[in-house]
């Protein structure tokens, strides 16, 4: 039942024809969210962005490993000549990323990166640097960011998952290695 608000959902094939015709449909009725399941192509991409800049507040999933990686993504959607790095820059709130990893105990667990558009990182995507990224993530846990070797680092102290994972799963094997043998 809807009690503080309405939800709208569309089933490809069955009550609209596209992915696309249903996003810019949804445009048309003023949401305050839009929930995509995914981000495929430079349509979609394009349609989102546009969205976000008009106020829509938009969740999207993007196959990706690393903010960095998932901001090189959706600009390489683009052609070379389109702004899409100012757009980003201006549009972008946050990027969290999810990878799960075999506990002790045999579950999935996740180890998450979160990666918030700071001052900093607007910049960097404007300019076209977002090979740099990962080192203010890396130096910004004060700023509710979380880099994916602190994040796999902290499971496992916790003792939820192995050195062996840690190690295997790491974004720098080396240096998880290294921070492993310090404790």
């Amino acid at each position: 039942r809807h009690e503080k608000s309405i939800v709208s959902q569309r089933e490809i094939n069955t009550d609209t024809a596209s992915y696309l015709t249903a996003l810019r449909a949804a445009l048309r009725q003023s949401p305050d969210v839009i929930l995509l399941g995914e981000m495929r192509d430079y349509e979609t991409i394009n349609t989102a962005v546009t969205a976000a800049e008009t106020g829509h507040m938009i969740f999207s999933s993007l196959h990706t490993i690393g903010a960095a990686n998932t901001i090189d993504r959706i600009i390489d959607a683009f052609p070379a000549t389109h702004q899409i790095s100012v757009q980003l820059a201006s549009v972008l709130q946050a990027v969290v990323c999810q990878k799960l990893l075999p506990s002790v105990n045999g579950e999935m667990i996740p180890a998450f990166e979160i990666m918030v558009l700071t001052p900093a990182i607007r910049n960097l995507i404007r300019e076209g640097k977002v090979h740099q990224i990962n080192g203010i993530i890396y130096t910004s846990a004060a700023e509710n960011m979380i880099a994916m070797d602190s994040s796999i680092l902290q499971l496992y102290k916790d003792g939820r998952i192995d050195k062996h994972t840690a190690i295997s799963e790491a974004v720098n094997p080396g240096i998880m290695s290294k921070r492993l043998n310090l404790l």
